[in-house]
């Protein structure tokens, strides 16, 4: 694994991902409510606040708008993923090789894989000829690891993610993007599955958009539990002002804040 402490993905060892590569896979429902947002330079305005560590995009949006944006943002290019359009079994699309993601200026990589799907097997092949791929470039590979597939009983339970964070673990990822176990204690046992204190990071997915106290709450809980922080698209870029919400989690991630220190800024 990669030490991040260095890395522009991380801050002092804490990552605030903004994700932005929803308009691929969900669609332009993902805007309908802040239609402005469908215009990806407002949310590479919002990236450049202070407490966000990346920027994730697919290529075609890093392409367009990241040139303007080099000096302020840290690239993250996704690698792989697939429209809502598709109703098969769970799978991601390669888009973009690492050899070229290197080339439009990347600082870390990201690649979806869900465990647990009919097509897992051919997935983590993928997945590990960009790992390989990226430790040549010295780029840190971030897994998207989301256990689903017709053969998965239960994708949320606490020991699911827990083998999600694990997976991310052993197939070579330097950080596990997971969705949130529902507890501190849930956390704390997907923490250690990924390798506690000297294992790869672990983050929290941010998930559908909710209210602000709710929302930090469990990012508090995340990082109280050893987690490293989040990865965060529609609870960040679909609220009406988005400075506001990343000043909270900026204090949490980064200072150590309570939620109620945090809403109070």
């Amino acid at each position: 694994m990669l030490p991040l402490e260095n890395s522009p993905l991380a801050r002092d060892g804490n990552i605030l991902i903004l994700a932005y590569d929803h308009g691929l896979e969900h669609g332009p429902s993902d805007f309908t409510d802040l239609p402005e947002r469908m215009d990806p330079e407002t949310v590479f305005e919002a990236a450049t606040h202070d407490a966000v560590t990346s920027l994730a995009v697919q290529k075609g949006v890093a392409e367009g708008y990241y040139p303007s944006y080099e000096d302020d943002v840290s690239l993250l290019v996704k690698l792989n993923g697939t429209s809502n359009l598709w109703m098969g079994e769970p799978d991601s699309a390669v888009n973009c090789s690492v050899e070229y993601a290197a080339e439009i200026g990347a600082d870390a990589l990201g690649f979806t894989l869900y465990g647990g799907s009919n097509n897992e097997i051919a997935m983590a092949e993928e997945f590990r000829d960009a790992q390989e791929a990226a430790r040549d470039h010295d780029l840190p590979m971030v897994m998207w690891s989301y256990p689903r597939g017709q053969g998965l009983k239960n994708d949320t339970s606490g020991d699911t993610i827990a083998y999600a964070a694990r997976e991310a673990l052993e197939l070579g990822a330097d950080v596990a993007k997971v969705k949130y176990p529902g507890s501190r204690e849930a956390m704390e046992h997907t923490v250690q599955a990924a390798g506690g204190e000297n294992g790869i990071e672990v983050v929290m997915s941010g998930g559908s958009k909710v209210s602000d106290e709710a929302f930090l709450n469990d990012v508090k809980a995340v990082m109280d539990a050893g987690g490293s922080g989040l990865a965060v698209g529609r609870n960040v870029w679909q609220r009406e002002n988005p400075t506001q919400i990343l000043d909270a989690l900026g204090a949490v991630i980064h200072e150590g804040a309570s939620v109620d220190a945090a809403l109070s800024e």
